[in-house]
């Protein structure tokens, strides 16, 4: 049973919240000091954590911070801000998704859902086809490797010429992508069914963040332009002749 932990200071929101989370089979539990999380979140042990964004003492971005900084787990903004800027800022924090109030419970559910499944391989024996079945074959050799780029799918690592930074869970999806399909254009809805699988739900700018983020990780990589957008159409890995072979 997944454990699913509330941090919703509005009582009656935090109490609707618990129920429906309870009512499909999840084990929930709200959060009770504000001032220091961390503590309530470690005795709980969550799989998911559902953050409200305006806190006491600290905002949702702060603690989003704090919980990266000692866990991969998976994070869902809930808020009633729904400006574009706080959902830019809830993914470069480190967030997973972003929901706005008044929450639609079952939007909500298809992503918990789906944020769920993409952390935890809940249907990863079902047998699926496709660009599935590769990525559980490149999941089984350990890594990938195009023209010198190494994608490390265990760790969480991207390697270029002995240099290797971290990535988050949706970025080293998104690089998977693009790895599979290096010299040719990788579709937006590729990319989008890559990373979640509740498409119809999905603010198209949240895919652009991604490959914003992951952009900045290629750049401390020395690869500033190893993602070219092809308008109207999605993306395309692009890496220069000399990174065969690159080891140095």
């Amino acid at each position: 049973m997944y454990r699913i932990f509330i941090v919703e200071d509005d009582v009656k929101i935090a109490s609707i919240l618990k129920n429906n989370m309870e009512k499909y089979g999840f084990e929930a539990a709200s959060a009770m000091q504000f001032r220091e999380l961390l503590p309530e979140l470690a005795a709980f042990d969550p799989h998911l954590v559902l953050l409200d964004v305006n806190l006491p003492y600290f905002d949702g971005f702060y603690w989003c911070r704090q919980i990266r900084a000692r866990s991969s787990m998976p994070i869902v903004f809930i808020s009633a801000r729904a400006g574009e800027m706080d959902q830019v800022m809830a993914i470069e924090n480190g967030g997973d998704d972003y929901i706005t109030k008044p929450i639609h419970l079952d939007l909500l559910m298809a992503k918990v859902r789906g944020v769920l499944r993409r952390a935890y391989g809940e249907y990863a024996a079902a047998g699926m086809g496709g660009a599935s079945a590769a990525a559980s074959a490149a999941a089984a050799l350990g890594e990938l490797e195009v023209r010198g780029l190494r994608l490390h799918l265990s760790r969480n690592e991207l390697e270029w010429g002995g240099k290797r930074v971290e990535l988050t869970k949706n970025e080293q999806l998104l690089a998977e992508c693009l790895m599979k399909q290096s010299g040719h254009v990788a579709s937006r809805e590729q990319l989008l069914e890559a990373l979640w699988d509740d498409v119809q739900f999905v603010d198209d700018n949240t895919l652009t963040v991604n490959v914003t983020r992951l952009r900045k990780k290629l750049e401390e990589l020395a690869l500033p332009k190893a993602i070219e957008t092809i308008r109207g159409l999605g993306y395309k890995l692009v890496l220069p002749e000399e990174a065969e072979g690159a080891t140095s």
